[in-house]
Protein backbone atom coordinates (compact mmCIF):
# COMPACT_ATOMS: atom_id res chain seq x y z
CA UNK A 1 0.00 0.00 0.00
CA UNK A 2 1.18 3.37 -0.87
CA UNK A 3 0.29 6.98 0.58
CA UNK A 4 0.44 10.39 -0.54
CA UNK A 5 3.03 12.73 0.25
CA UNK A 6 1.00 14.71 2.96
CA UNK A 7 0.48 11.89 4.52
CA UNK A 8 3.73 10.31 4.45
CA UNK A 9 4.82 13.58 6.34
CA UNK A 10 2.65 13.83 9.09
CA UNK A 11 3.30 9.66 9.65
CA UNK A 12 7.24 10.52 9.96
CA UNK A 13 6.50 13.76 11.88
CA UNK A 14 4.56 11.39 14.56
CA UNK A 15 8.36 9.48 14.74
CA UNK A 16 10.00 13.15 15.29
CA UNK A 17 11.06 13.10 11.89
CA UNK A 18 11.81 17.04 10.88
CA UNK A 19 9.07 18.62 7.90
CA UNK A 20 7.93 21.57 7.04
CA UNK A 21 4.37 22.91 8.16
CA UNK A 22 1.93 21.96 5.42
CA UNK A 23 -1.70 21.42 5.13
CA UNK A 24 -3.82 19.19 2.80
CA UNK A 25 -6.34 20.59 0.78
CA UNK A 26 -9.58 18.76 -1.48
CA UNK A 27 -10.60 22.12 -3.02
CA UNK A 28 -9.63 25.64 -4.25
CA UNK A 29 -10.78 27.50 -1.28
CA UNK A 30 -8.96 24.63 1.29
CA UNK A 31 -6.17 25.52 -0.63
CA UNK A 32 -6.08 28.77 0.26
CA UNK A 33 -7.14 28.74 3.64
CA UNK A 34 -4.15 26.07 4.06
CA UNK A 35 -2.01 29.00 2.82
CA UNK A 36 -3.35 31.48 5.39
CA UNK A 37 -2.24 29.10 8.04
CA UNK A 38 1.12 28.88 7.22
CA UNK A 39 3.44 32.41 7.76
CA UNK A 40 4.70 32.78 3.83
CA UNK A 41 5.79 34.89 1.94
CA UNK A 42 6.32 31.80 -0.16
CA UNK A 43 4.05 28.74 -0.21
CA UNK A 44 4.84 25.46 -1.85
CA UNK A 45 2.08 23.96 -4.20
CA UNK A 46 1.76 20.56 -4.38
CA UNK A 47 -0.21 17.81 -6.86
CA UNK A 48 -0.98 14.61 -4.77
CA UNK A 49 -0.97 11.50 -6.72
CA UNK A 50 0.91 8.36 -6.38
CA UNK A 51 3.90 8.59 -8.67
CA UNK A 52 7.02 10.95 -8.92
CA UNK A 53 8.36 13.13 -11.24
CA UNK A 54 5.71 15.58 -10.30
CA UNK A 55 7.30 19.00 -10.82
CA UNK A 56 8.75 17.70 -13.96
CA UNK A 57 4.95 16.32 -15.32
CA UNK A 58 2.59 18.65 -17.23
CA UNK A 59 -1.26 18.84 -17.33
CA UNK A 60 -3.18 17.25 -20.39
CA UNK A 61 -5.72 19.91 -20.13
CA UNK A 62 -2.91 22.77 -20.20
CA UNK A 63 -0.85 21.96 -23.05
CA UNK A 64 2.86 21.16 -22.79
CA UNK A 65 3.97 25.39 -21.53
CA UNK A 66 2.11 24.84 -18.24
CA UNK A 67 3.79 24.36 -15.26
CA UNK A 68 4.32 20.82 -13.67
CA UNK A 69 2.54 19.53 -10.29
CA UNK A 70 5.05 21.43 -7.45
CA UNK A 71 4.79 25.20 -8.08
CA UNK A 72 5.82 27.88 -5.90
CA UNK A 73 3.72 30.87 -5.06
CA UNK A 74 4.59 34.56 -3.97
CA UNK A 75 1.27 35.65 -2.42
CA UNK A 76 -2.37 34.04 -1.58
CA UNK A 77 -3.43 35.33 -5.13
CA UNK A 78 -1.38 33.14 -6.57
CA UNK A 79 -1.92 29.83 -4.29
CA UNK A 80 -5.90 30.16 -5.33
CA UNK A 81 -4.61 30.16 -9.30
CA UNK A 82 -1.77 27.13 -9.23
CA UNK A 83 -4.83 25.53 -6.94
CA UNK A 84 -7.78 26.20 -9.61
CA UNK A 85 -5.11 24.88 -12.41
CA UNK A 86 -4.44 21.89 -10.98
CA UNK A 87 -7.19 20.50 -9.49
CA UNK A 88 -9.47 17.88 -11.12
CA UNK A 89 -6.85 17.98 -14.32
CA UNK A 90 -4.64 14.61 -14.82
CA UNK A 91 -0.87 14.82 -14.52
CA UNK A 92 1.72 13.49 -16.46
CA UNK A 93 4.40 12.39 -15.14
CA UNK A 94 7.34 9.52 -16.40
CA UNK A 95 6.16 7.53 -13.77
CA UNK A 96 2.17 7.77 -14.37
CA UNK A 97 2.45 6.93 -18.29
CA UNK A 98 1.07 8.65 -20.98
CA UNK A 99 -2.63 7.89 -19.55
CA UNK A 100 -1.49 10.14 -16.50
CA UNK A 101 -3.72 10.51 -13.15
CA UNK A 102 -6.68 12.62 -12.07
CA UNK A 103 -5.33 15.77 -9.21
CA UNK A 104 -7.79 15.06 -6.91
CA UNK A 105 -5.50 16.53 -3.71
CA UNK A 106 -3.41 19.41 -3.43
CA UNK A 107 -0.31 19.38 -0.31
CA UNK A 108 0.32 23.31 0.87
CA UNK A 109 3.23 23.70 2.41
CA UNK A 110 5.76 26.64 4.04
CA UNK A 111 8.41 27.25 0.91
CA UNK A 112 11.66 26.87 2.48
CA UNK A 113 15.16 28.61 1.00
CA UNK A 114 17.05 25.81 0.13
CA UNK A 115 21.45 25.77 0.52
CA UNK A 116 21.94 21.91 -0.50
CA UNK A 117 19.56 18.89 -1.48
CA UNK A 118 20.37 15.22 -0.77
CA UNK A 119 19.04 12.20 -1.47
CA UNK A 120 18.16 9.34 2.29
CA UNK A 121 15.98 6.08 1.51
CA UNK A 122 15.63 3.13 3.73
CA UNK A 123 14.04 -0.33 2.09
CA UNK A 124 14.61 -4.35 2.69
CA UNK A 125 17.39 -5.44 1.09
CA UNK A 126 16.50 -9.15 -0.04
CA UNK A 127 19.96 -9.98 -0.94
CA UNK A 128 21.44 -9.92 2.65
CA UNK A 129 17.60 -9.90 4.55
CA UNK A 130 18.35 -6.60 6.45
CA UNK A 131 16.95 -2.83 5.81
CA UNK A 132 19.12 -0.95 3.55
CA UNK A 133 20.22 2.99 3.87
CA UNK A 134 20.86 4.19 0.54
CA UNK A 135 22.08 8.09 0.46
CA UNK A 136 23.65 10.07 -2.25
CA UNK A 137 24.70 13.88 -2.27
CA UNK A 138 22.61 13.91 -5.26
CA UNK A 139 19.19 15.01 -4.28
CA UNK A 140 16.37 16.89 -6.20
CA UNK A 141 17.30 14.26 -8.69
CA UNK A 142 16.32 10.89 -10.25
CA UNK A 143 17.89 8.43 -8.31
CA UNK A 144 17.95 5.94 -11.28
CA UNK A 145 19.67 8.49 -13.33
CA UNK A 146 22.11 9.07 -10.39
CA UNK A 147 22.62 5.19 -10.05
CA UNK A 148 23.23 4.84 -13.83
CA UNK A 149 25.37 7.76 -14.69
CA UNK A 150 27.42 8.71 -11.17
CA UNK A 151 27.39 5.57 -9.19
CA UNK A 152 30.25 6.38 -6.87
CA UNK A 153 27.59 9.29 -5.53
CA UNK A 154 25.65 6.32 -3.95
CA UNK A 155 26.26 4.61 -0.76
CA UNK A 156 24.22 1.48 0.72
CA UNK A 157 24.65 0.64 4.28
CA UNK A 158 22.93 -2.84 5.99
CA UNK A 159 21.62 -2.66 9.46
CA UNK A 160 22.19 -5.86 11.42
CA UNK A 161 18.55 -6.54 12.90
CA UNK A 162 20.41 -8.23 15.31
CA UNK A 163 21.81 -5.01 16.41
CA UNK A 164 19.38 -2.45 15.34
CA UNK A 165 20.64 0.91 14.20
CA UNK A 166 23.70 2.08 16.03
CA UNK A 167 25.43 5.17 16.35
CA UNK A 168 28.18 4.32 13.28
CA UNK A 169 25.34 4.17 10.85
CA UNK A 170 24.32 7.73 11.18
CA UNK A 171 27.61 9.04 10.85
CA UNK A 172 28.51 6.84 8.21
CA UNK A 173 25.38 8.53 6.97
CA UNK A 174 26.43 11.84 8.05
CA UNK A 175 30.25 10.86 6.16
CA UNK A 176 28.33 9.88 2.99
CA UNK A 177 26.19 13.11 2.56
CA UNK A 178 29.43 15.21 3.29
CA UNK A 179 28.39 16.61 6.40
CA UNK A 180 30.11 17.16 9.25
CA UNK A 181 29.14 19.28 13.04
CA UNK A 182 25.82 20.23 14.15
CA UNK A 183 24.30 18.51 10.66
CA UNK A 184 25.86 15.30 11.15
CA UNK A 185 24.27 15.29 14.22
CA UNK A 186 21.19 16.11 12.99
CA UNK A 187 21.54 13.51 10.38
CA UNK A 188 22.40 10.95 12.95
CA UNK A 189 19.03 11.88 14.82
CA UNK A 190 16.97 11.68 11.12
CA UNK A 191 18.21 8.29 9.98
CA UNK A 192 16.82 7.52 13.90
CA UNK A 193 13.56 8.63 13.43
CA UNK A 194 13.25 7.17 9.96
CA UNK A 195 14.13 3.53 11.56
CA UNK A 196 11.76 3.74 13.99
CA UNK A 197 8.95 4.74 11.45
CA UNK A 198 10.52 2.04 9.61
CA UNK A 199 9.62 -0.92 12.23
CA UNK A 200 7.01 0.76 13.54
CA UNK A 201 4.98 0.57 10.61
CA UNK A 202 6.56 -2.42 8.66
CA UNK A 203 7.32 -0.12 5.66
CA UNK A 204 8.72 -0.96 2.50
CA UNK A 205 10.11 1.99 1.52
CA UNK A 206 10.62 5.09 2.77
CA UNK A 207 12.42 7.34 0.23
CA UNK A 208 13.40 10.64 1.44
CA UNK A 209 14.09 13.16 -1.69
CA UNK A 210 15.18 15.94 -0.98
CA UNK A 211 15.90 15.77 2.43
CA UNK A 212 17.34 19.47 2.26
CA UNK A 213 19.38 22.05 4.99
CA UNK A 214 17.32 25.62 4.74
CA UNK A 215 18.78 28.52 5.36
CA UNK A 216 19.25 28.31 9.26
CA UNK A 217 21.27 24.98 8.99
CA UNK A 218 18.05 22.82 9.36
CA UNK A 219 18.03 19.03 7.85
CA UNK A 220 14.01 18.92 6.48
CA UNK A 221 12.41 16.25 4.38
CA UNK A 222 11.08 18.13 1.80
CA UNK A 223 9.45 15.27 -0.11
CA UNK A 224 8.72 11.61 1.24
CA UNK A 225 7.34 8.33 -0.29
CA UNK A 226 6.60 5.87 2.20
CA UNK A 227 5.05 2.04 1.08
CA UNK A 228 4.02 -0.63 3.67
CA UNK A 229 4.45 -4.36 3.08
CA UNK A 230 1.03 -5.46 2.57
CA UNK A 231 1.09 -9.10 4.59
CA UNK A 232 1.81 -6.51 7.57
CA UNK A 233 -1.87 -4.59 7.52
CA UNK A 234 -3.31 -6.69 10.09
CA UNK A 235 -0.84 -5.39 12.76
CA UNK A 236 -1.69 -1.82 11.41
CA UNK A 237 -5.47 -1.63 11.21
CA UNK A 238 -4.84 3.09 11.49
CA UNK A 239 -3.15 2.34 8.52
CA UNK A 240 -5.98 1.46 6.53
CA UNK A 241 -7.51 4.28 6.38
CA UNK A 242 -4.74 6.09 4.31
CA UNK A 243 -5.39 4.16 1.85
CA UNK A 244 -6.78 6.15 -1.53
CA UNK A 245 -8.77 3.68 -3.65
CA UNK A 246 -9.02 6.44 -6.27
CA UNK A 247 -5.18 6.17 -6.81
CA UNK A 248 -5.60 2.28 -7.30
CA UNK A 249 -6.66 0.48 -10.50
CA UNK A 250 -10.30 -0.88 -9.98
CA UNK A 251 -9.43 -4.53 -10.56
CA UNK A 252 -6.65 -4.93 -8.40
CA UNK A 253 -8.63 -3.35 -5.52
CA UNK A 254 -11.50 -6.35 -6.79
CA UNK A 255 -9.00 -8.81 -6.59
CA UNK A 256 -7.78 -7.66 -3.08
CA UNK A 257 -11.13 -8.33 -1.72
CA UNK A 258 -10.87 -12.15 -2.46
CA UNK A 259 -6.74 -11.93 -1.71
CA UNK A 260 -5.89 -12.72 -5.11
CA UNK A 261 -2.83 -11.00 -6.23
CA UNK A 262 -3.54 -9.15 -9.64
CA UNK A 263 -1.87 -6.29 -11.41
CA UNK A 264 -2.63 -5.12 -14.69
CA UNK A 265 -0.36 -4.71 -17.39
CA UNK A 266 -0.74 -3.42 -21.01
CA UNK A 267 -0.97 -6.56 -23.27
CA UNK A 268 -4.18 -8.50 -24.35
CA UNK A 269 -4.06 -11.91 -23.35
CA UNK A 270 -5.84 -12.31 -19.49
CA UNK A 271 -3.66 -14.85 -17.18
CA UNK A 272 -4.73 -16.85 -14.36
CA UNK A 273 -2.00 -19.36 -12.81
CA UNK A 274 -1.02 -20.73 -9.20
CA UNK A 275 2.13 -19.47 -8.24
CA UNK A 276 3.94 -16.03 -8.41
CA UNK A 277 7.02 -18.07 -10.45
CA UNK A 278 4.59 -20.16 -12.56
CA UNK A 279 2.71 -16.91 -13.39
CA UNK A 280 5.85 -15.07 -14.62
CA UNK A 281 7.05 -18.30 -16.60
CA UNK A 282 3.81 -17.40 -18.40
CA UNK A 283 3.46 -14.49 -18.98
CA UNK A 284 7.69 -14.99 -20.14
CA UNK A 285 6.70 -17.72 -23.15
CA UNK A 286 3.85 -15.83 -23.78
CA UNK A 287 5.87 -13.17 -25.01
CA UNK A 288 8.11 -15.67 -26.29
CA UNK A 289 5.19 -16.92 -28.82
CA UNK A 290 5.08 -12.97 -29.48
CA UNK A 291 2.11 -12.33 -27.11
CA UNK A 292 1.72 -9.40 -24.59
CA UNK A 293 0.24 -10.18 -21.11
CA UNK A 294 -2.98 -8.65 -20.07
CA UNK A 295 -2.37 -9.28 -16.67
CA UNK A 296 -0.21 -10.88 -14.02
CA UNK A 297 -2.73 -13.05 -11.52
CA UNK A 298 -1.86 -15.29 -9.23
CA UNK A 299 -4.91 -17.54 -6.94
CA UNK A 300 -2.69 -18.86 -4.94
CA UNK A 301 -1.81 -22.30 -3.61
CA UNK A 302 -5.50 -23.23 -1.69
CA UNK A 303 -8.03 -20.86 -3.90
CA UNK A 304 -11.88 -22.25 -3.40
CA UNK A 305 -14.16 -22.66 -6.26
CA UNK A 306 -15.27 -18.85 -5.49
CA UNK A 307 -12.00 -17.41 -5.53
CA UNK A 308 -11.69 -19.14 -8.84
CA UNK A 309 -14.71 -17.65 -10.37
CA UNK A 310 -13.89 -14.21 -9.16
CA UNK A 311 -10.77 -14.31 -10.72
CA UNK A 312 -12.11 -15.19 -14.01
CA UNK A 313 -14.41 -12.64 -13.64
CA UNK A 314 -12.06 -10.14 -13.12
CA UNK A 315 -9.78 -10.81 -15.98
CA UNK A 316 -13.13 -10.92 -18.38
CA UNK A 317 -13.91 -7.22 -16.67
CA UNK A 318 -11.30 -6.06 -18.26
CA UNK A 319 -11.89 -4.62 -22.01
CA UNK A 320 -8.55 -5.27 -23.34
CA UNK A 321 -8.74 -8.87 -23.03
CA UNK A 322 -8.94 -10.84 -26.16
CA UNK A 323 -7.97 -13.96 -24.94
CA UNK A 324 -7.38 -15.83 -21.26
CA UNK A 325 -4.78 -18.78 -20.39
CA UNK A 326 -5.37 -20.63 -17.75
CA UNK A 327 -2.52 -22.32 -16.54
CA UNK A 328 -2.63 -24.69 -13.28
CA UNK A 329 -0.06 -26.98 -11.75
CA UNK A 330 -2.09 -28.87 -8.91
CA UNK A 331 -0.80 -29.27 -5.79
CA UNK A 332 -2.45 -27.79 -2.57
CA UNK A 333 -4.94 -26.63 -5.46
CA UNK A 334 -6.43 -29.42 -6.41
CA UNK A 335 -7.08 -29.56 -10.82
CA UNK A 336 -10.95 -30.26 -10.44
CA UNK A 337 -11.46 -27.25 -8.13
CA UNK A 338 -9.82 -24.78 -10.99
CA UNK A 339 -12.21 -26.51 -13.38
CA UNK A 340 -15.50 -25.90 -11.46
CA UNK A 341 -14.64 -22.78 -11.08
CA UNK A 342 -13.62 -21.83 -14.60
CA UNK A 343 -16.96 -23.24 -15.63
CA UNK A 344 -18.91 -21.32 -13.21
CA UNK A 345 -16.98 -18.01 -13.94
CA UNK A 346 -17.62 -18.85 -17.74
CA UNK A 347 -21.58 -19.66 -17.51
CA UNK A 348 -22.36 -16.19 -15.14
CA UNK A 349 -20.65 -13.90 -17.68
CA UNK A 350 -20.57 -13.62 -21.67
CA UNK A 351 -17.26 -15.70 -22.34
CA UNK A 352 -16.73 -13.99 -25.93
CA UNK A 353 -12.79 -14.34 -25.83
CA UNK A 354 -11.22 -17.80 -26.86
CA UNK A 355 -9.90 -19.48 -24.11
CA UNK A 356 -6.82 -22.04 -23.31
CA UNK A 357 -6.37 -24.08 -19.84
CA UNK A 358 -3.42 -26.18 -18.99
CA UNK A 359 -4.09 -28.57 -16.16
CA UNK A 360 -1.02 -30.58 -14.57
CA UNK A 361 -1.03 -32.19 -10.91
CA UNK A 362 -4.03 -33.79 -8.39
CA UNK A 363 -6.67 -34.85 -9.79
CA UNK A 364 -5.96 -33.60 -13.41
CA UNK A 365 -8.33 -36.13 -15.14
CA UNK A 366 -11.33 -35.22 -13.12
CA UNK A 367 -10.62 -31.66 -14.24
CA UNK A 368 -10.26 -32.14 -17.94
CA UNK A 369 -13.41 -34.12 -17.54
CA UNK A 370 -15.00 -31.25 -16.04
CA UNK A 371 -13.66 -28.80 -18.80
CA UNK A 372 -14.58 -31.15 -21.49
CA UNK A 373 -18.23 -32.25 -20.69
CA UNK A 374 -18.71 -28.55 -19.97
CA UNK A 375 -20.07 -28.05 -23.23
CA UNK A 376 -17.86 -24.37 -23.33
CA UNK A 377 -15.34 -23.39 -26.23
CA UNK A 378 -12.58 -24.43 -24.29
CA UNK A 379 -9.40 -25.26 -25.96
CA UNK A 380 -7.22 -27.62 -23.85
CA UNK A 381 -3.10 -27.83 -24.04
CA UNK A 382 -0.77 -30.57 -23.46
CA UNK A 383 1.92 -28.27 -21.77
CA UNK A 384 2.66 -24.54 -21.16
CA UNK A 385 4.49 -24.49 -24.40
CA UNK A 386 1.80 -25.72 -26.29
CA UNK A 387 -0.98 -23.23 -24.25
CA UNK A 388 0.76 -20.13 -24.81
CA UNK A 389 1.20 -21.15 -28.99
CA UNK A 390 -2.67 -21.60 -29.30
CA UNK A 391 -3.68 -18.63 -27.25
CA UNK A 392 -1.40 -15.99 -29.08
CA UNK A 393 -2.67 -17.86 -32.48
CA UNK A 394 -6.15 -17.25 -31.34
CA UNK A 395 -5.63 -13.90 -30.30
CA UNK A 396 -3.83 -12.95 -33.39
CA UNK A 397 -6.41 -15.07 -35.67
CA UNK A 398 -8.67 -12.79 -38.21
CA UNK A 399 -12.58 -12.28 -36.48
CA UNK A 400 -14.89 -13.76 -39.15
CA UNK A 401 -16.84 -11.60 -40.46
Amino acid sequence: MNIHEYQAKELLASYGVPVPAGHAAMSVDEAVEAAKKLPGPLWVVKAQIHAGGRGKGRFKELGESAKGGVRLAHSIDEVREHAAEMLGKTLVTIQTGPAGKQVQRLYITDGVDIAKEFYLALLVDRETGRIAVVASTEGGMEIEKVAHETPEKITTITIDPATGLMPHHGRAVAAALGLTGDLAKQAGKVLGSLYKAFLGTDASQIEINPLAVDEKSRLLVLDAKVGFDNNAEFRHPDLEGLRDLTEEEPMEIEASKYDLSYIKLDGSIGCMVNGAGLAMATMDIIKLEGGEPANFLDVGGGASKEKVTAAFKIILSDPAVKGILVNIFGGIMRCDIIAEGIVAAAREVDLHVPLVVRLEGTNVQQGKDILASSGLPIIPANDLGDAAKKIVAEVKAPVAA
